[in-house]
């Protein structure tokens, strides 16, 4: 690229003066230099400069004209300057290299232009066959995506018929276990009542699941009675286990249908995808994340384990109910003892649990005080913290303020020291106080702690005397009925 605008620098030497009284003639002078450009020993010393700066300069190179009055030489000493051009003009090239030089910027452009049709060309066949294969390459993925699709409608309208006939099976092994509970739990008066106290008192709490006198007496009852009970739950331990094993079953099943739903909803989505589709983005890299973790055969086995376990399961399960229901019906037994000495012992326990209820109160109260005293102080060091840090935000401001100051004025005055003392003394009184709130902090969550545990005892407690006040000893005021024991009800 030609620049223009640069001051011409071209330099014209004025020709030496030739020793005195040896002048050449004209014509041999004009022979000397006809043709020839003139010489320029300073141009070799020149800094670099663009080609079209030595081109502006050698366009109309022109050389003083000669004064008679030249100043410093008589006339006799000035060298006559002859030129067979008009006017004195040089030129640096000829017509010819002017036409080779236009014919050379026209094959150029001709080059340059062939080669732009060429590749436009390329561009257009390359667009046109990035298009097909995009259009292919998307369309054999919408065919997989509509092929998985019904794959995973099949194997749900399986897992929804297995899970149907297993929730039946489940809820009707549960029925029989609850009459096997009821006939183990009401087969006699004594038995019964001791069995679901002892029931009733594992749902206590924490530090009240102990061994007391009530466990003990109620634990003495029951063995008593244990001989006529050992079938029933020794069934009632099998009925357990398998519906666990149901449970377990229909879980996996659940999971397992959850899992087809919501793969059955993404790639519906994905199926219906297009590229007009709204949602679509760019996720850099996801090409390159494999979280696969199985294969076509690898999934569509782990299905069909899943409903083999769940039909294996459900035939146990109807073989299990159809003996337990032969096996309640030959069951029943008449035994109550030291059903006095349990109450007695339910009534001394009665008493402990709501005495230690009352102390728990007193200390949760005294404990809620103190907590909320440590809150209003913690509110005080937080608002001191923020006035510290508003004052600290106006010091290292001034110091960025003052970092501006030009050339000299950057001066480490009494100003510039106090302000640094004055950030460096808020800094410190704000770790002195961040101490402080993480100290009254770890008070409060002591506190909180130390409430918690006095709420949860207090709630343990009351549980504990509504189980054994209530569930207990009102369960323990009748004999149960003959339809109780039979385990029909």
């Amino acid at each position: 690229m030609d620049l223009y605008g640069y001051p011409l620098k071209a330099k014209f030497n004025q020709p030496r003066p030739p020793p005195p009284k040896v002048l050449p003639a004209t014509s041999t002078t004009a022979s000397s230099y006809k043709n020839r450009v003139p010489y320029h020993p300073e141009s070799f010393n020149h800094p670099w400069m663009p080609d079209s700066y030595y081109k502006a300069a050698a366009l109309n190179p022109t050389l003083s004209p000669l004064s008679e009055s030249y100043p410093g030489l008589p006339p006799t000493k000035i060298v006559p300057f002859v030129s067979e051009r008009p006017g004195g003009v040089f030129t640096r090239h000829t017509l010819d290299d002017w036409h080779r030089s236009n014919m050379t910027n026209y094959k150029e452009s001709e080059t340059t232009r062939h080669n732009a049709e060429r590749l436009r060309a390329d561009l257009t066949r390359t667009i046109k066959d990035v298009y097909q294969q995009a259009k292919r390459t998307q369309g054999e993925s919408t065919q997989n995506l509509g092929e998985r699709v019904n794959d995973i409608e099949y194997w749900k309208s399986e897992l929804c018929i297995e899970l149907d006939a297993m929730i039946r099976e489940t809820n009707s092994l549960t029925d029989m276990q609850k009459r096997l509970e009821r006939a183990l739990a009401d087969t006699e008066g004594p038995f019964q009542v001791a069995h679901k106290c002892l029931l009733n008192r594992e749902k206590r709490m924490g530090i009240d699941l102990v061994h007391d006198d009530v466990e003990k007496q109620l634990i003495t009852e029951i063995k008593i009675i244990r001989s006529c009970r050992e079938r029933l739950q020794q069934c009632l331990d099998t009925v357990n286990c398998q519906l666990m094993c149901n449970k377990e079953a229909r879980q996996e099943l659940e999971k397992d249908l959850a899992d087809k739903q919501m793969g059955h909803h993404i790639d519906s989505k994905c199926y219906q995808l297009k590229n007009t589709s709204r949602g679509i983005h760019y996720f850099r890299g996801v090409e390159r994340v494999d979280a696969t973790v199985s294969v076509p055969e690898t999934w569509a086995r782990f299905t069909d384990n899943n409903i083999f376990r769940s039909q294996s399961a459900r035939a146990a399960s109807a073989k299990l109910r159809a003996s337990t229901e032969s096996l309640l019906m030959g069951t029943a037994d008449e035994m109550w003892r030291q059903f006095s000495k349990v109450n007695d012992a339910f009534t001394s326990r009665i008493t402990e649990i709501a005495n230690a209820k009352s102390k728990i109160q007193t200390h949760l109260a005294k404990t809620r005080q103190e907590i909320f005293q440590i809150e209003t102080k913690i509110q005080v060091i937080q608002k001191t913290i923020r006035d510290k840090e508003v004052q600290l935000k106006v010091a290292q401001t001034r110091l960025d303020e003052r970092t501006r100051r030009p050339n000299v004025e950057l001066c480490r005055d009494a100003a510039q020291l106090r302000l640094v003392n004055e950030v460096n003394e808020i800094n410190e009184t704000l770790r002195n106080l961040h101490q402080c709130l993480r100290a009254s902090e770890d008070m409060l969550q002591m506190l909180v702690r130390s409430k918690g545990v006095l709420e949860h005892d207090l709630v343990v407690k009351n549980n504990s005397l509504f189980i054994d006040q209530e569930r207990c000893m009102g369960m323990r005021k009748s004999y149960p009925s003959t339809v109780q024991i039979l385990g029909y009800v």
